[in-house]
């Protein structure tokens, strides 16, 4: 592969990543502040492009600048991206270990490049710290579901480059070729091709889950109310529609709940908006806790919420109401709160969802009227 130039892959890798740099720093000034780890991905690819144009220069430039910088700038890219990784999926991360590690990898490489210079040891440092960074990366990224394009794209790439860095390791010591880092030593040259591909598309890799992210986070934003993160009027509707006609096809009953807090605007006029924001958030995090998984709750607007049960019957429903009207009384955050509970359960197979809020809704203001903090039932329809 005498071919290649190395230098010239080495520096025109670098200024790729650096370019992807860019495009992951345009991506975190534009992108929700709820995607993390763009800064640290960013910043890591840009210390990578630096080290690439340092090392690329090693005919022109001193030692320390060439080696030790490069090296530490590429120990700190690899870590940093796996940081990002972390973040990215809110993970905790601990940087002061990683920076007492890559402190004392540089005092060894500063051993064997100004004391005993020794061009094998120092590949073999570098590539068993990658080795290891590369391997957890792909680890972090595999336990993480689902498994999309994106993501399995970095984890292939991750364990191309373990791979890649354990054979490099392997050879360090076997090959006889001149220790040089750009010499002619084959194994060098598809260490150093193939470390310079794989930095180009884990960064490819990296754009594309964010972009995964940013969709995810926007269908979410679509369905669910921005403050209580209960499913919007429209998505509680169609989830009751799409519920409806399962049970007509299977011939089940399903139950929906029409709650209104009580007096929430005296709530609003004598603690202000704030709080009365803060109730709502905590009135739905309480009916979570009592409704199963295949429940929704969604947000018909300021303090009506509705609540989807499939397949149960009216007993049961009633008693899904009683409980959720018992927490709403515990620990609000601000004065008293009471909620009113209408039901309606599904009856005749031509039942329609604006039949059943209709009935639900009747019984709500039934059970306003005789006192609110109440639970009724809406009578059955007659054929």
């Amino acid at each position: 592969m005498e071919f290649v130039d190395l230098r010239t892959v080495v520096a025109l890798s670098g200024v790729m990543g650096g370019l992807m740099s860019l495009v992951l720093f345009g991506l975190r000034r534009n992108y929700p502040r709820s995607i993390r780890g763009l800064t640290e991905w960013a910043s890591a690819l840009a210390m990578m492009f630096v080290a690439g144009l340092l090392a690329a220069r090693r005919d022109a430039l001193p030692t320390a600048i060439t080696i030790n910088a490069s090296s530490v700038l590429l120990w700190g890219g690899t870590y940093l991206s796996y940081a990002g990784t972390r973040m990215f999926f809110g993970l905790p991360v601990r940087h002061r270990p990683w920076i007492v590690a890559i402190a004392l990898l540089l005092l060894v490489q500063v051993w064997f490049t100004q004391v005993a210079p020794d061009y094998r040891v120092r590949m073999a440092l570098t590539t068993s710290y990658a080795a290891i960074v590369s391997g957890l990366h792909g680890w972090l990224i595999a336990r993480q579901r689902p498994v999309t394009l994106a993501r399995g794209m970095a984890i292939s790439v991750l364990a191309g480059l373990t791979v890649l860095q354990l054979l490099r390791l392997g050879t360090a010591f076997t090959s006889t070729a001149q220790a040089d880092f750009f010499g002619n030593d084959p194994w060098q040259a598809i260490y150093l091709t193939g470390l310079c591909m794989a930095v180009l598309l884990m960064a490819i890799a990296l754009v594309l889950m964010a972009s995964d992210r940013l969709h995810d986070e926007l269908v979410h934003l679509a369905s669910h109310d921005s403050l209580t993160n209960a499913l919007t009027r429209r998505h509680i509707t169609a989830a009751c529609q799409a519920e409806l006609e399962r049970c007509r096809r299977h011939g089940r009953q399903m139950a929906l709940l029409i709650m209104d807090l009580d007096h929430f605007k005296a709530i609003n006029d004598t603690h202000g908006h704030q709080a009365g924001d803060a109730v709502l958030v905590w009135f739905v995090g309480r009916v979570r806790s009592v409704l199963r998984p295949p429940d929704q709750l969604g947000r018909f607007g300021g303090e009506e919420f509705v609540a989807l049960l499939p397949e149960v019957s009216r007993q049961e429903a009633h008693g899904v109401a009683e409980r959720i009207r018992a927490i709403a009384r515990v620990n609000a955050p601000v004065g008293h709160c009471s909620v009113s509970i209408g039901i309606a359960v599904s009856q005749a197979p031509d039942d329609t969802v604006d039949q059943l809020l209709a009935r639900a809704d009747a019984a709500l203001y039934l059970a306003k009227a005789k006192g609110r903090d109440r639970t009724e039932i809406a009578l059955e329809t007659t054929a």
